[in-house]
């Protein structure tokens, strides 16, 4: 990991989770679990409307804390119901709190590749619809992370189970004063929430 994400990771590792928030989470370890014990690959999609906050910073956090706790064959994935931008602020945010972001397309919807440690594979971002090419067609897990995403999608084609595991929108600080303190607040539940996943899964030897 690089220095300062690591050191982010130290201070996530002591917020608490509330209580009604681990049982929201429980399935979820619990399909991570089920794919560790059989030795299948973990392929989780993390879905929200437009693919362009949550969903990103949600894919991200997952995938860096299966690698800090030694899970393997873990692959996250994101998508919308439709397809925007991942909104600049969200690699800002990210930047600060000690990943390494590299733009690598100018294009309105731009493509990031997302480094949390030097030698690993990056995150490829850009925004995109849940069943696009670049995303699993199937054994793979659905997390809902927002109310429209969730209600909007009674059926996600392909996917094993589904996990509504919300967050609220930091879109509603665009603008403000609060803008930074919120997205680096959401961003570090969502870092927090995944880190609880990832600490209870068992691994085979």
């Amino acid at each position: 990991m690089f220095d300062i994400l690591s050191k982010t990771i130290q201070s996530i590792s002591v917020i608490p989770v509330p209580n009604e928030r681990k049982e929201m989470l429980q399935p979820l370890i619990d399909y991570v679990q089920s794919k560790v014990n059989s030795k299948e690959e973990i392929r989780l999609n993390f879905i929200c409307t437009h693919n362009s906050r949550r969903s990103h910073l949600s894919q991200i956090w997952a995938q860096t804390m299966a690698f800090h706790f030694k899970v393997k064959n873990v692959f996250c994935y994101s998508g919308g119901t439709e397809a925007t931008a991942m909104f600049p602020k969200v690699g800002e945010t990210l930047v600060n709190q000690g990943f390494e972001i590299q733009k690598l397309s100018e294009e309105q919807n731009s493509v990031y590749a997302v480094k949390f440690n030097e030698n690993q594979h990056p995150i490829i971002c850009f925004s995109k619809t849940y069943f696009d090419e670049f995303n699993p067609k199937k054994h793979f897990g659905a997390i809902m992370t927002c109310n429209n995403a969730d209600e909007g999608c009674p059926m996600v084609f392909g996917a094993e189970a589904r996990f509504p595991i919300k967050y609220d929108d930091p879109k509603a600080f665009d603008g403000t004063e609060l803008m930074n303190e919120k997205y680096a607040e959401r961003s570090l539940q969502i870092a927090s929430e995944m880190y609880y996943v990832f600490s209870k899964i068992k691994n085979i030897v």
